[in-house]
């Protein structure tokens, strides 16, 4: 029986690579848990938003961390709506905008 394929998301397809221009800073969350270990980095090191954060939970899993002004959210929350976040508009190429070549006569 062929396996159907999952249909991506254009939307988070996107956020995904507004995404990669974001400072990221990996850390492992050690015995606390990934949201307060990245909270606790976060503070410690002076991070200024916009940033992701990889906290690795164990040697399988690795959460993700969105650091906006307005608090920490989850990656693929911020990915699918990177619309909301101020701080992303700025990495945001214009849709559908290309430049017009002018020629003169």
């Amino acid at each position: 029986m062929a396996r159907r394929r999952k249909r991506k998301s254009r939307r988070r397809q996107e956020g995904r690579r507004i995404l990669e221009h974001v400072p990221q800073y990996s850390i492992e969350s050690g015995e606390e848990k990934p949201v307060t270990a990245a909270r606790k980095f976060i503070q410690a090191e002076g991070i200024l938003p916009p940033a992701l954060l990889l906290v690795k939970r164990n040697e399988h899993t690795t959460d993700r961390y969105f650091w906006a002004e307005k608090g920490l959210f989850g990656a693929q929350y911020v990915e699918e709506n990177h619309f909301l976040f101020p701080s992303l508009r700025v990495l945001e190429s214009p849709a559908g905008v290309e430049p017009v070549a002018v020629g003169s006569r």
